[in-house]
């Protein structure tokens, strides 16, 4: 069987995960926080027909090796996380992360993430109104508890600081702090953590370990902008070439395949 067939559809099959990745940037692009992917590829293994020699008395040989790749496989998928467009809401509770800090979120009892998405909502507690994100999962502060917003304080004039303080005025137009600060965390490696959904990150091994930015370790520290959330940082012209070139190669792979079977016809009907 020709070599050609098998290394044809390996292209075939990495174009079509190229294609899903390309898919679901361009599903996100209005998705707050999100950050875009790129389908790496690895060549598959090379089957030498002819090894580089050389005489060791003439001196003369075959400078190169003569070898056969056997086609191609996805082996990573990157994830940029440069910063995406603001777009201003003037929502007392949107805001967004000037820098390349992430948010604390408290999905269960052990189960600590992190995004970007900084459209946060007020859930209604015992206690007072409680940080939450969209799907009602707790903020967390730097004491690692959930931020709560007593009753009296009127959202309207909430305010947050660049370091995730918070402050109100209160019924007499005097400035009141709040004991609770936003938690903002980083990572040494980034590119290691893991997408669970949800517009939620989880660490890895590969990440590294949470650096809280709190601790005052970090070089570049990062802000928080109140009233503003940010985009995707997806750019739809990029995306629609990368779209255009991955099916250019889906289909010359596919008349690779065609013309292999060619081949392999005319073969067959030599002895015709």
């Amino acid at each position: 069987m020709m070599r050609s067939l098998w290394t044809a559809a390996s292209g075939m099959i990495s174009q079509q995960l190229n294609v899903d990745t390309i898919s679901n940037n361009l599903a996100n692009v209005n998705t707050y926080g999100y950050k875009k992917e790129k389908l790496e590829f690895k060549t598959l293994l090379y089957e030498t027909l002819k090894t580089a020699d050389k005489d060791p008395n003439s001196q003369l040989g075959q400078p190169v090796n003569l070898q056969i790749g056997h086609g191609v496989r996805p082996i990573a998928t990157s994830r940029y996380f440069m910063q995406g467009s603001f777009e201003r809401t003037d929502n007392t509770l949107d805001f967004t992360i000037d820098g390349d800090g992430f948010f604390v979120v408290q999905r269960g009892e052990n189960d600590i993430t992190f995004t970007k998405d900084g459209s946060l909502k007020a859930s209604v507690t015992d206690d007072g109104l409680m940080l939450v994100t969209s799907e009602g999962y707790p903020i967390l502060s730097t004491d690692e508890e959930p931020i709560i917003i007593p009753y009296d304080v009127n959202l309207d004039d909430l305010s947050v600081g660049e370091d995730g303080s918070f402050s109100y005025i209160n019924a007499e137009g005097e400035t009141e702090t709040l004991d609770q600060v936003i938690a903002l965390v980083q990572f040494s490696n980034v590119q290691g953590l893991e997408a669970i959904g949800s517009n939620l990150y989880r660490v890895s091994p590969a990440s590294g370990d949470v650096i809280f930015e709190a601790d005052g370790e970090l070089p570049r520290p990062s802000k928080i902008v109140q009233g503003v959330v940010e985009m995707s940082n997806v750019q739809v012209a990029e995306e629609m070439v990368k779209l255009i070139v991955a099916q250019r190669a889906y289909e010359l792979n596919s008349k690779a395949i065609q013309t292999s079977d060619d081949m392999l016809q005319l073969a067959n009907n030599l002895k015709r």
